[in-house]
């Protein structure tokens, strides 16, 4: 009995027909035409097949098809050889459309298409415009390096962990272009397919298969050079992906943009989760907590430029500044420094400046930005003494903690007064705690000499860039945890007001 085709290979094969035809002398890379395969369907509404599927279809379509592994060793990629655009196809006319087939501009967000290297469609969407450049955002790969001595698994060859290096690049690659295009749905498909939790995964009809076996793949997984390559490659990458998405904190973005990246970074531990099932326990740890690490971030952020924007109105309306200035000159600034020093062992001298700068600052009715210099002045004020020293990230904690107490005192002296400003005052002080953070996370990711993303990441795969004897960095996530959902229902008050 002949098995009848499933509707997702029939359009599979129906799209490859209409914009593919055989060739001599012409390669495309696989996994950016898989990728392009995803979109289409993503476009589209349509359920893709799996990776391995694909491959199968497009040898059943263009008979005698050829694959070739191009490029330098550790940088190369497997390209179909013998297949290219066809004159009629959409995608070759946009490319045409935008001036030329040559290369690509990632950070331009105008992608060209060539015979030799697929990349992605010219027209971007009005939601792109507001993504940062990509160009850069593969960070380099660093080399898999096996130390002398160290027993490969059985089996596996030198060639297989310069196989797997080169398929994690693509894996980072096509990664990338679904963020581009803003299709986080296809990332799941992706994570399935690199670590093979798709079915038809036979060893004779898998394209994975022919270039690292899921066995191989696996027994790979477990050396620890290779987690070490992994675990430096995903926080760089993530990091990128981060600026990528939110190429900066405080200018505005969409609510729709904002919410996609919100539910991507909701789904991306579950996502993983569920494409390494079987995977070697060390591995998935890595993975999961960078993938962590990357959700809480691209959370923290979207919540930051929520409060921004509606600070920046508050900020922006007279009256409501005149307001706040006669609340704060009525508080107990004497007591709240008081129980601050007790509590904090804040400097006087300290607290009493930046209390003058911010009563100067709000009476001036800066802009936001100006409020962001202002308050990175700050830390870099404070923080100076310690730079290039040990207790660098120790000093970090420090600040965040005093601030946050210190404010809270204000804010409980402004809510025992029953200042009309107070909830102008709380939304304020909840974008400047959340800032705050986020300008120590990065003074203490340049200090240590990593990422932001690699300090938030939790112990779960060896890292700890505070001090040895100093507690976990991730100690003050705790922070910013309780923010997210407090800043969507305060900025509904403040409109109501």
């Amino acid at each position: 009995m002949i098995a009848r085709a499933s509707p997702q290979a029939v359009s599979a094969v129906q799209w490859l027909l209409e914009n593919y035809e055989t060739a001599e002398g012409v390669s495309l890379p696989r996994s950016t035409l898989y990728n392009h395969y995803l979109r289409h369907c993503y476009e589209n509404k349509l359920d893709p097949v799996n990776a391995a599927s694909f491959g199968k279809l497009i040898r059943s379509v263009f008979l005698g098809l050829r694959t070739r592994r191009l490029g330098t060793r550790g940088n190369s990629k497997y390209h179909y050889y013998g297949i290219r655009l066809k004159a009629s196809s959409s995608l070759l006319c946009q490319s045409q459309d935008s001036g030329g087939e040559e290369g690509s501009s990632r950070g331009g967000k105008r992608f060209r298409v060539s015979q030799t290297k697929l990349e992605e469609p010219v027209q971007a969407t009005p939601l792109q415009e507001y993504l940062g450049d990509s160009s850069q955002a593969i960070p380099e790969l660093p080399e898999v390096e096996i130390p002398p001595g160290l027993p490969l698994p059985h089996m596996c060859s030198l060639e297989d962990i310069d196989t797997f290096r080169s398929i994690y690049r693509e894996h980072c690659e096509a990664f990338l272009d679904a963020i581009v295009n803003l299709e986080f749905a296809t990332i799941e498909t992706l994570w399935r397919e690199f670590w093979r939790s798709q079915e038809n995964t036979n060893g004779d009809e898998c394209e994975e298969e022919k270039y690292l076996s899921k066995t191989k793949l696996f027994m790979i997984s477990k050396l620890r050079p290779v987690q070490e390559f992994v675990k430096r490659v995903d926080f760089l990458f993530y990091q990128n992906l981060v600026q990528v998405l939110i190429p900066d904190v405080l200018r505005p973005i969409p609510s729709s943009l904002t919410q996609a990246i919100r539910n991507f970074a909701k789904g991306l531990e579950s996502w993983l989760s569920s494409a390494m099932v079987g995977c070697p326990p060390d591995m998935v740890d890595i993975k999961v907590s960078a993938v962590c690490a990357l959700g809480q971030t691209l959370r923290r952020y979207t919540s930051l430029n929520h409060l921004a924007q509606a600070a920046r109105a508050v900020l922006q309306n007279s009256v409501q500044i005149n307001q706040m200035l006669a609340d704060l000159n009525r508080v107990d600034f004497h007591n709240v420094q008081e129980q601050a020093s007790w509590v904090c062992e804040c400097d006087g001298g300290l607290v009493a400046r930046l209390e003058a700068d911010f009563k100067t600052t709000l009476q001036t009715q800066n802009s936001l930005e100006e409020w962001a210099s202002w308050l990175k002045a700050v830390v870099n004020s404070v923080l100076k003494p310690y730079r290039g020293r040990r207790g660098f990230s120790a000093a970090a904690r420090q600040l965040l903690l005093k601030w946050s107490f210190y404010s809270s005192m204000v804010i409980r002296d402004l809510t025992l007064r029953s200042a009309a400003s107070f909830g102008s005052f709380h939304l304020i002080r909840l974008l400047y705690d959340e800032y705050m953070f986020y300008l120590v996370e990065h003074q203490v990711a340049s200090a240590t000499g990593t990422s932001p993303i690699a300090v938030m990441a939790t112990k779960s795969c060896g890292l700890d860039y505070s001090e040895r004897n100093g507690n976990n960095n991730n100690n003050n996530t705790n922070i910013n945890n309780n923010k997210e959902g407090e800043s969507e229902s305060l900025t509904k008050k403040m409109r109501l007001s």
